[in-house]
């Protein structure tokens, strides 16, 4: 129940749980002349617009190897990475006074009220540039039938290496109508002035728009997990780590590539097509040349991926499968392992 404005901060440092808030807030609350700034944290994750294509956006083989989430919310916009060292910021109002840019000149007031020398400004895209340069936060929303969010990061001190290698895909000739995200330069704003941490960043925040919305200045901490709160969020959690929706929600795309194979000292091009609908193999084409590997082992090849899951894990299995029916010839089988190899790096 909110009487006339709520400031909410999180004490999950969960990606899932934390995207779960703002679907449940954006679905369940009465926000008629009573907005509410949510003020959220996560451990190391990577989180895409909900009309992006993980393979194009982020390193997802870095990211498995390192342990990074992975997450899609349900708001548009790009690709950002998300840790202890960046905040987290949703304003929520009705569908009415819904104002990115306003919201935004808020967020610069706090800042200036903590450090006055801060050139920050908003942009026309909505982002918060300091120095003119460098780009300090990004923003995404979703506006509802009566309801709307807009949420914005904000680079405190963010792990910038870390960042830079996630946010690069290696993957090549992906063809796509997904969004894709617009790189810029970053930087911290503990770079800029040490003093400016989350702790004092948010303390800032929440007093502005205490003042701005004239409630009281106090931050209720919760707890994203807590269904006497928060009625049914658990599951609106788990299908936010679901497969099905971080990746079965890709829009259709293509992979169009080729690799070389070093044989009897010359290099042969192995061609690749593949076409993939709902994160799933619609259409596989594998050519190699008829003198290095039979006709038929590529097209047992091609015909078993349609329908399976593009990732490395199921394309594992199903190769570890049909391995057991290839011809028992060591060569065969030389150039099927490297063959299997080069096409677990495309996936």
């Amino acid at each position: 129940i909110v009487k006339s404005g709520l400031i909410l901060q999180s004490i999950s440092n969960d990606v899932y749980q934390n995207l779960a808030v703002e679907d449940w807030i954006h679905d369940h609350m009465n926000l008629e002349g009573k907005p509410v700034l949510f003020l959220w944290r996560n451990s190391p994750s990577v989180v895409i617009g909900r009309h992006q294509n993980p393979w194009q956006e982020c390193n997802l083989n870095l990211m498995r190897e390192e342990g990074i989430k992975l997450a899609r919310r349900r708001s548009g916009g790009g690709t950002v990475y998300h840790d202890m060292g960046n905040i987290n910021l949703t304003f929520f109002t009705t569908k009415k006074k819904y104002d990115r840019m306003e919201n935004l000149k808020l967020v610069v007031r706090a800042l200036n009220s903590v450090q006055p020398q801060l050139d920050v400004q908003p942009t026309k895209r909505f982002d918060l540039l300091l120095d003119g340069q460098f780009k300090i936060s990004g923003t995404a929303s979703k506006i509802g039938r009566t309801t709307a969010y807009h949420h914005c990061t904000l680079l405190c001190g963010t792990d910038r290496t870390f960042l830079s290698s996630l946010l690069k895909s290696p993957y090549q000739g992906i063809r796509s109508n997904a969004t894709a995200s617009i790189p810029a330069l970053v930087k911290n704003l503990l770079e800029k002035d040490p003093t400016l941490t989350c702790e004092v960043l948010m303390n800032a925040i929440a007093a502005e728009y205490a003042a701005y919305h004239q409630i009281d200045n106090h931050i209720s901490l919760i707890n994203p997990t807590d269904e006497t709160l928060f009625p049914g969020i658990n599951s609106k959690a788990k299908e936010l780590k679901t497969w099905e929706w971080i990746y079965g929600k890709t829009p259709k795309f293509s992979i169009n590539t080729s690799f070389n194979v070093l044989y009897e000292q010359s290099h042969l091009e192995i061609k690749v097509f593949i076409d993939i609908k709902n994160g799933r193999i619609e259409i596989c084409n594998i050519e190699a040349p008829d003198h290095w590997l039979p006709m038929e082992i590529c097209d047992k090849l091609n015909s078993s991926f349609i329908g399976s899951k593009f990732c490395p894990i199921e394309t594992s299995m199903l190769i570890n499968i049909l391995h057991r029916t290839c011809p028992e010839d060591d060569e065969v089988h030389s150039k099927w392992n490297i063959l299997c190899e080069k096409i677990k790096g495309i996936m």
